[in-house]
């Protein structure tokens, strides 16, 4: 669980369609960020994009086949992110990983019930 006071933020930018053994590289990374216990983890579908390979992707109406980017944020004490970061390296082939500091406000459980 995260504790309000200084925390770290691993954010990992890639494509929908980045697959790591078939499946799909933010499902796998959330797999072993459950497995880890780390304490949550978001992931955020864009509507537009480019990296460092200067590829536009859009998400257009008439568009079949989409290749939108992805952001999956963990935020999490800096022990678990160290942790689990030689395990998103050899996963995440392209895309953009990042790790910094933040500082966590407020962070509830949830009840049980």
């Amino acid at each position: 669980m995260v504790k309000s006071g200084p925390a770290k933020k691993l954010t990992i930018y890639a494509d929908e369609t980045d697959k790591f053994h078939g499946k799909p590289v933010y499902e796998v990374l959330m797999d072993i960020f459950y497995k880890k216990k780390i304490a949550g983890v978001s992931v955020f579908r864009g509507v537009a994009g480019y990296g460092s390979d200067g590829v536009f992707h859009t998400a257009k109406m008439l568009e079949l086949s989409t290749s939108l980017p992805v952001k999956i944020e963990v935020v999490d004490s800096e022990e678990m992110i160290d942790n689990v970061l030689p395990d998103v390296l050899g996963i995440v082939e392209r895309g953009l990983v990042e790790v910094s500091d933040t500082n966590v406000i407020k962070c509830c459980q949830r009840k049980e019930g």
